[in-house]
């Protein structure tokens, strides 16, 4: 069964499924993660594109990392005063998940890039104080 696509979406839009626009900005970062092993790794990277939730680095290291892997990102200290930058990136490392990985290079294998998610909390939001309070609750 076919269905109606609503009339108010563009086909592009369909096809988009981002929460946030993404912003051409290319500033120096690094990343660093664990491997399998345990062993700390740390790869300059460059930026490609930005959202306030997101970035998308271009990959030029021999190494590859896993979908899913937790990372750490942060850029250089020059680039934190860009006040195109995202607010989080321009306070220090910032967790992030590698959640898509770009074309493999036929040369090498590696990825040409990496999409990271930042862990981030949404803007505007606040944590709920009541739920911290160090009194136990009885039953």
């Amino acid at each position: 069964m076919i269905l109606p696509s609503a009339p108010n979406r563009s086909l592009s839009h369909a096809r988009d499924k981002r929460h946030a626009t993404r912003r051409p900005l290319v500033v120096s970062g690094r990343l660093s993660w664990k491997d399998q092993r345990g062993t700390t790794r740390i790869a300059n990277v460059i930026t490609r594109n930005v959202s306030d939730d997101a970035i998308y680095v271009d990959w030029r290291e021999p190494s590859a990392i896993p979908m899913y892997r937790l990372v750490h990102f942060q850029v250089t200290t020059e680039a934190r005063r860009d006040e195109s930058l995202p607010a989080p990136l321009r306070t220090g490392k910032v967790l992030s998940a590698v959640f898509r990985i770009g074309q493999r290079r036929k040369t090498t294998g590696t990825p040409e890039g990496y999409a990271l998610r930042l862990l981030v909390p949404p803007p505007g939001h606040t944590r709920d104080r009541s739920l911290e309070s160090p009194e136990l609750a009885t039953a």
